[in-house]
């Protein structure tokens, strides 16, 4: 096999089913070949990469995660790839009322290659690991203007994942004058080969100024130091091509499709 095809097998082996622990408040159902999260700020659904069913019955099961959550009054994600089978889970879910977001690169690159780069900061600004309440609030109060939307369910979310499994996650934000004006955590998943790297926002007026690379170093070097070999994004098109400088490798897309109330 090539690297990315090792690469991809080893996300597909490894990355898909349900992580070992879970968030306070959140629990993992499994519905035929789906893994169905309940209790976060909405719905998750996800599949290995061959559903093994097809037609109606792919309707049917798509159908019934929709009506799952309707009846909870509560959005629902399902998180495809664009290397997944049957082909035509897309279109199927469109068909069902669920809406594309928008489509991001899943890139893997090796922890112990990405850690020998020292990380640097501009002067005046810091990088510090939080736990603490208030710092995921402030953490949601940057993303929150970053994307021009409320993220204010993350603050919740990040603490529940702190206080349910606080050798699981890593939470950083990096700070000038007080200020977050970026973060980003590392999510250990036990019992694999991987750790995920999530967030990385950056307030406008700072980015282009080595912060986020800084943070995937910071990461990188705590993730080898677990023992991972792989760290994997789901990267933005802004984040993209920053990861691929450093070395990570693209091995297919992920695209949310939503339904709501």
């Amino acid at each position: 096999m090539t690297d990315t095809e090792t690469l991809l097998a080893a996300y597909d082996g490894q990355m898909r089913g349900a992580p070992p622990s879970s968030p306070a408040g959140v629990t993992y159902e499994q519905d035929g070949p789906l893994l169905r999260i309940v209790g976060g700020f909405r719905g998750l659904v996800s599949g290995p990469r061959s559903l093994g069913v097809r037609g109606a019955d792919l309707d049917l099961l798509i159908a019934r995660q929709r009506d799952y959550f309707a009846a909870r009054g509560e959005a629902v994600e399902w998180k495809t790839r664009s290397h997944d089978d049957p082909a035509d889970l897309t279109d199927r879910l469109r068909a069902a009322g669920f809406v594309p977001e928008d489509r991001e690169t899943v890139l893997i690159g090796r922890a112990a290659g990405l850690a020998v780069r020292e990380p640097v900061l501009p002067e005046g600004v810091t990088l510090r690991r939080v736990t603490a309440d208030a710092d995921m609030r402030r953490i949601a109060g940057m993303e929150s203007a970053v994307w021009g939307q409320d993220w204010s369910w993350l603050a919740d979310d990040l603490t529940g994942r702190v206080e349910s499994a606080p050798d699981d996650i890593a939470v950083y934000v990096v700070e000038a004058d007080g200020e977050v004006v970026s973060a980003a955590w590392l999510v250990f998943r036990p019992g694999t080969e991987f750790a995920s790297l999530w967030g990385g926002s950056t307030l406008a007026e700072w980015r282009g100024r080595g912060i986020y690379r800084a943070l995937v170093a910071t990461r990188a070097a705590l993730a080898v130091g677990r023992g991972v070999t792989y760290l994997q994004v789901d990267a933005s098109d802004d984040s993209a091509p920053i990861l691929r400088r450093l070395g990570f490798e693209a091995v297919t897309t992920t695209t949310p499709y939503v339904w709501s109330p």
